[in-house]
């Protein structure tokens, strides 16, 4: 993550191209500061005092990069839950890189609304300050991949069911259904992490969830519902699922704006990949397209109830041509792991 330049340059310009938030008497609280790089730099702008809260033992990096940088007196790395520590006073600034893949997975931004909720002042400013999430109609060659793998897995089941029954006089064919289903959900039904090519995206994006880092709540995350609209934008082409990614913007508060405001994007780019990707959930199968087809699109998003830091996706699709006609509607569950 500190290699990937297009969150190490967002978060260092919205810091140091709007100083007025961290100069001066300012406390900052840094949420799972990692290497305390952000902390580091809250403190470089001027702050008076940075909290540096970290819950693993990278706590012990991130404090000898603050001595290293002769920082000590100013930056206080405490390692702790956030959800536990705390602090002396009410700070002016919480600053966070909880991204996780399409934004919500790993669910880090629970930590960042418990301190905000209990030490960001009525002032405050939250770095970001604002997040979306996007969702467009994609064309891409893993659909083909994915299909073929799966295909070839069940082969090797069948094999192998012949083999043990002719080889060994026990018949594994009951466990085929299970089998199927569990090599489905790997292969064909697991979102895929992926660096889309922006000529990969064959339809007009879509805002499906925007967050405002001041007020959101826990209860506003735990569930994301949309319904939206594509237009197909390439002629003759394939739809062979969507891409997911989000945005970040430090804009500060609207009675303390920021004097330069900074967007971090995930979006497919020619020139500028993230370490976060896009999120690729695809159809099987495919379906044949062209210009001027309208995509309608169900998305419900809801965190898994095995593990809260993964997410369970429930999309729906319907197409409907430029000529008019109505193809059958789609229906598929995704899981984010």
């Amino acid at each position: 993550m500190l290699s990937d330049r297009v969150r190490m340059d967002a978060y260092y310009n919205a810091i140091f191209e709007n100083k007025h938030h961290f100069r001066g008497k300012k406390a900052v609280l840094d949420v799972g500061t990692g290497s305390g790089i952000l902390a580091i730099w809250s403190a470089q702008a001027g702050a008076r005092k940075v909290y540096a809260v970290e819950a693993t033992k990278m706590s012990e990096h991130a404090r000898e990069l603050v001595k290293a940088n002769n920082l000590q007196d100013i930056v206080e790395v405490i390692e702790g839950s956030v959800e536990d520590v705390t602090l002396p006073e009410k700070v002016d600034v919480i600053i966070s890189e909880w991204m996780g893949y399409f934004l919500l997975r790993e669910s880090m931004f629970d930590s960042v609304i418990s301190a905000r909720d209990r030490w960001l002042k009525p002032t405050g400013v939250m770095y970001p300050s604002h997040a979306r999430m996007w969702m467009a109609p994609i064309r891409s060659g893993l659909v083909d991949q994915k299909k073929n793998d799966y295909e070839g897995s069940m082969n090797d089941w069948l094999c192998f069911v012949n083999e043990t029954k002719n080889d060994y006089g026990v018949d594994m064919s009951v466990l085929t259904k299970p089998f199927s289903e569990e090599q489905r959900k790997y292969y064909l039904q697991t979102s895929l992490w992926n660096n889309l090519h922006p000529h990969q995206v064959v339809g007009t994006a879509a805002i499906i969830k925007e967050i405002d880092c001041l007020t959101a709540t826990v209860d506003d995350i735990c569930e994301v519902r949309s319904n939206f609209s594509s237009s197909i934008l390439i002629e003759n082409t394939r739809l062979c699922g969507f891409g997911g990614w989000f945005d970040v913007h430090f804009r500060g508060r609207s009675d303390n704006p920021a004097q330069q405001e900074i967007e971090l994007t995930t979006a497919p780019s020619l020139d500028s990949s993230t370490h976060w990707g896009q999120q690729v959930f695809l159809l099987h199968p495919p379906f044949r397209t062209s210009e001027g087809d309208d995509v309608n699109v169900s998305f419900l998003m809801n965190r898994s109830k095995e593990n809260h830091r993964l997410m369970e996706v429930d999309l729906g699709c319907e197409i409907r041509q430029s000529s008019g006609k109505l193809l059958p509607l789609f229906k598929n569950k995704f899981y984010i792991e």
